[in-house]
């Protein structure tokens, strides 16, 4: 039997079934984005690493910045699932959710392959506004930090904004300091600060919900 027809064959029967240029692009690029950075991936580095031509890219992402779009949309859109199915499993309570929150970035950051966020990294690489990368990864830290104000809110604390900015920090100076560090380093002190940061806030908010419990039922 010959290569083509035996290749043909493995790739509609045998295991997963070929990629197309398109997907292969994709896959590649997201890849080497995250691992080297954007900037310093150039699109003949892209077709080569993926297997394909120059024009199969072009024909499938009008250029560079199009591809980098997508590879960074499809980051957010997979944080934002993931995140929002961690809180979810929190309950109701939402220190909880919050707690959830950050043991999310905690965990990713303990991954071996962990090469900080995407999206930070990327507004690292572009800090020139209007550029396409920058404009996503704006919009992706604006959903987190909405989300988290949500979740403060509902507290009722004296300043949620401020608890709410206070673990953004915390997050995004973890995602720097294990550039330098690793996951041994000070990110590890993650957890513990946003628990004592989160109770620094709240701390007053446990014996007054249960004095409001107590007074709504006639205690």
């Amino acid at each position: 039997m010959g290569r083509k027809k035996t290749d043909a064959i493995c790739g509609s029967s045998c295991g997963e079934p070929k990629k197309n240029a398109a997907t292969r692009i994709f896959e590649t690029a997201r890849d080497l984005f995250y691992q080297r950075g954007i900037r310093a991936v150039g699109v003949d580095e892209i077709v080569c690493s993926a297997g394909v031509t120059k024009p199969s890219l072009y024909r499938s992402f009008a250029s560079k910045d199009d591809l980098v779009a997508a590879c960074l949309e499809s980051y957010a859109d997979e944080g934002r699932d993931k995140l929002l199915c961690r809180v979810d499993s929190a309950g109701e309570d939402p220190i909880a959710k919050l707690r959830a929150i950050v043991a999310h970035y905690a965990e990713e950051m303990s991954d071996p392959g962990f090469r900080g966020c995407p999206m930070t990294n990327t507004a690292v690489e572009f800090p020139e506004e209007g550029n396409p990368g920058r404009a996503i990864a704006e919009t992706c830290k604006t959903e987190l930090r909405e989300m988290i104000v949500g979740i403060t809110r509902e507290l009722r604390s004296d300043d949620p904004e401020g608890l709410a900015d206070g673990l953004v920090l915390l997050i995004e100076g973890a995602y720097s300091t294990h550039h330098i560090f690793g996951s041994q380093g000070p990110c590890q002190m993650l957890v513990k600060s946003a628990d004592r940061l989160i109770d620094a806030y709240v701390q007053g908010e446990a014996p007054a919900r249960k004095a409001r419990a107590g007074a709504a039922s006639g205690g």
